[in-house]
């Protein structure tokens, strides 16, 4: 596009963007894409997973009110859309910059963002409490909170998981699925939450079950106590959300990431339900940009890089010196190397650590 003005140069605020059709939001969906992917070639930053959730923040704002609704980020790693359709979308290149556009959610920044976050797993238990202070003071909008499948298996995130569904009271948990945090997952959850199916095939499995208990003829009532037994055994051995389920949410999923039809006909579903709901949604990580998508975790934070080749660039275009992260870690494996005594611990993440090559080496 060149002269003619784009469809992003339109969006203001989401108000602009519940006007657009699902094809002008595709667009606009990849306008967003080639904004993110300049100003971070710039700027740096968090680019694989705020591109896995364009069409996610889209059909977010446009099924709920924010920022009458509330809408909270877990960490912020995946909120560049978001900023860039809530009126920062002008100021969106000074990303990290002095001055400019925060690299997270920001309460003095804006009204839409609605907690300050820098830290994964704390999205679940602030909108929780969000949640207690609008019934206190008797209101009835609505808060989504959006956490990461890395994130979820954060103590916090269980603790807020246990108080929500025992208060029921009504908040929307979307679990966005990328199957790729920072590190690969490690323990029971994230083999759990990794027996991931297409909505599709989900969605016929639990309707052939349930017309196969309605065709059963005078179900009696051990007849239909086994029944519902055979149903959460299906849906235990099928569905991931048999565990959120037993907590007391209404589970929906796993939905197509990035099918904007799907996605809003489903949260509009979803934006009536009561009680505490959990919805899984299913994204790839660096959707859009080949590098991202073949190499998430080097591109989860990036410093500036070349567009058409995906390396890093110092400052004119010359060769990016080591990282102070690269440097740490082969410091670390030549120390143990030299002493057998050295153990290394990383917070899920050895790529971000520069403790990758000691964990394949020791």
């Amino acid at each position: 596009m060149t002269e003619r003005q784009t469809l992003l140069q339109t969006i203001n605020d989401p108000e602009d963007i519940r006007r657009l059709s699902v094809a002008e939001l595709n667009s606009l969906a990849e306008e967003i894409r080639e904004k993110m992917i300049a100003t971070v070639s710039k700027r740096g930053g968090h680019l694989a997973a705020s591109l896995g959730t364009v069409e996610l923040t889209l059909a977010i704002h446009y099924v709920f009110d924010t920022p009458r609704d509330l809408l909270v980020w877990d960490v912020g790693h995946q909120a560049y859309t978001h900023k860039i359709i809530t009126g920062r979308r002008e100021r969106f290149d000074t990303l990290r910059q002095r001055g400019g556009v925060s690299g997270f959610p920001k309460r003095e920044e804006s009204p839409y963002d609605t907690f300050n976050v820098g830290h994964s797993g704390t999205s679940i238990s602030a909108a929780a409490g969000m949640a207690e202070a609008r019934c206190l003071s008797g209101k009835d909008f609505r808060i989504i909170a959006v956490i990461g499948d890395g994130a979820i298996s954060a103590g916090m995130a269980f603790e807020g998981l246990n108080w929500t569904g025992d208060r029921k009271k009504n908040l929307i948990i979307i679990l966005n699925d990328n199957e790729m945090c920072i590190s690969p997952n490690v323990g029971a959850l994230s083999s759990y939450l990794n027996r991931i199916m297409t909505g599709q095939t989900v969605n016929r499995i639990r309707s052939k079950v349930k017309n196969f208990l309605k065709s059963i003829p005078g179900i009696g009532g051990q007849m239909l106590k086994f029944s519902r037994q055979l149903e959460e055994s299906l849906k235990t051995f099928f569905v991931p959300g048999a565990l959120f389920e037993e907590l007391g949410f209404t589970y929906v999923g796993p939905l197509e990431g990035h099918r904007l039809d799907h996605l809003i006909g489903n949260l509009k579903n979803v934006k009536t339900l009561e009680g505490p709901v959990l919805v899984h949604v299913v994204t790839q990580k660096g959707k859009g940009y080949r590098f991202a998508e073949d190499d998430p975790s080097r591109f989860h934070g990036i410093p500036p890089f070349d567009i058409e080749t995906g390396e890093a660039v110092a400052a004119g275009g010359a060769a990016a010196p080591p990282s102070y992260t690269k440097v740490f870690g082969s410091t670390v494996v030549t120390l143990a190397e030299q002493d057998p005594r050295v153990v290394a611990i990383t917070a899920a993440m050895s790529e971000g650590t520069g403790l990758d090559r000691f964990a394949e080496k020791f």
